[in-house]
């Protein structure tokens, strides 16, 4: 497939290997986060950290929306879509989540609430065109990328004269979060992890551009790259973090020309400007409560608000404490540091949001990596 296969080419993989290998300094570590869950797919379903050097160290970063959502708001979901006669609509990943006693929008719906698995916010709009006289909540959550198709779902539903339509809005931003990440006092309290430099997203630079990531090289000194979801992106992402550190420089560089450009999408963000406005404070998972890190609806569409229709309280409700979700998003340990990865969090029953998304690190080990150590170890044993 065009634009696929050309970044999935083995030869040059192995040519990329080879210049990491021989450019890392062997004198000192490297440590590089992956914001994005996709990148942390692309990572282990390639097999990227057997071709890389031992100095060479990737750290899974909180860049998976469904698994940065606290407990509270998937507990809030839930009460709305127990109302009578209302219908929730979500993604489906949200489905899944364990909430408090073990609770999900999908055993809420076994037990009769009517929530909808849907693709798209157009899908949420259509289903309240066609249920007038019942209410329907569009469940939205995601980084910049998905914020957009919200948008465009109020004002539809403005512009169509649905008086039955709202959205509970969870949509969270990224350079806030990498931020805390290095600045907060709260978050190192939590464990400190050595960080070098930042492999940054790709879909989130489509909309928010290069530019953003400017401070995080100015201020503190870490370099940024943007590449793509393929291996070669990604890869070829590492070996220009390496370059950069060995050269101690610290700047953004964009691998995914392609795709992004430096001030992103104008017209996406003008959108977003439109409709949506700064929180004060919103609750991450695994970083605690990040300053002007999330949106909330504007008040010229209030109308839309679900949290102001329905009063919607805020919940704040510990993790489960089996499980290291919270860690593992800060990069301070790995899926295979929680001991109930694999034996009682599985796929077919997560304990923590990290196995339940499908940009879950959790779910990327399970899936890919943890075949892989097995395979090792049967190595080391013949």
């Amino acid at each position: 497939m065009k634009y696929i296969d050309e970044f999935r080419a083995g030869d040059l993989a192995q040519q990329i290997a080879a210049k990491i290998a021989s450019e890392a300094d062997p004198l000192r570590h490297y440590h590089f986060m992956e914001f994005c869950g996709g990148h942390t797919h692309a990572i282990s379903r390639f097999g990227i950290v057997d071709l890389l050097p031992a100095n060479v160290h990737m750290i899974h970063g909180p860049g998976c929306p469904v698994c940065v959502l606290p407990i509270g708001r998937v507990q809030n979901a839930i009460q709305l879509a127990q109302i009578p006669g209302l219908i929730l609509c979500s993604y489906g990943d949200m489905l899944r989540i364990p909430a408090s006693n073990g609770m999900s929008l999908l055993k809420a719906k076994a037990h009769g609430a009517d929530i909808r698995m849907i693709y798209s916010s157009a899908d949420a709009v259509k289903i309240a065109q066609e249920n007038p006289q019942r209410q329907v909540v569009f469940f939205a959550i995601g980084f910049e990328t998905t914020t957009p198709p919200t948008a465009i779902a109020i004002q539809q539903a403005q512009a169509l004269g649905l008086k039955n339509f709202t959205v509970f809005c969870n949509h969270v931003l990224t350079p806030s979060a990498v931020s805390h990440i290095l600045q907060s006092p709260e978050v190192r309290a939590f464990g400190l992890v050595p960080l070098d430099g930042f492999i940054g997203p790709a879909h989130v630079s489509v909309v928010i551009g290069s530019q953003p990531y400017e401070y995080f090289a100015e201020e503190f000194q870490k370099p940024v790259v943007i590449a793509g979801f393929e291996p070669l992106d990604v890869m070829q992402a590492i070996l220009m973090l390496i370059r950069q550190i060995n050269t101690g420089r610290a700047e953004v560089e964009n691998e995914f020309t392609r795709a992004v450009l430096p001030a992103g999408n104008i017209k996406a963000q003008a959108l977003v400007a439109e409709v949506f406005e700064l929180r004060r404070t919103f609750e991450w998972r695994g970083l605690g409560w990040v300053p002007y890190s999330a949106l909330k609806i504007k008040s010229r569409y209030a109308d839309f608000d679900a949290e102001q229709r329905f009063s919607i309280p805020a919940l704040s409700i510990a993790d489960n404490k089996a499980c290291e979700c919270s860690a593992i998003l800060r990069g301070v340990k790995r899926p295979q540091d929680c001991k109930i990865f694999g034996t009682v969090c599985t796929p077919e029953n997560p304990v923590g949001s990290c196995m339940v998304s499908a940009e879950g690190a959790c779910a990327a080990h399970y899936r890919y990596g943890r075949l892989r150590e097995r395979n090792d170890a049967v190595i080391k044993e013949n």
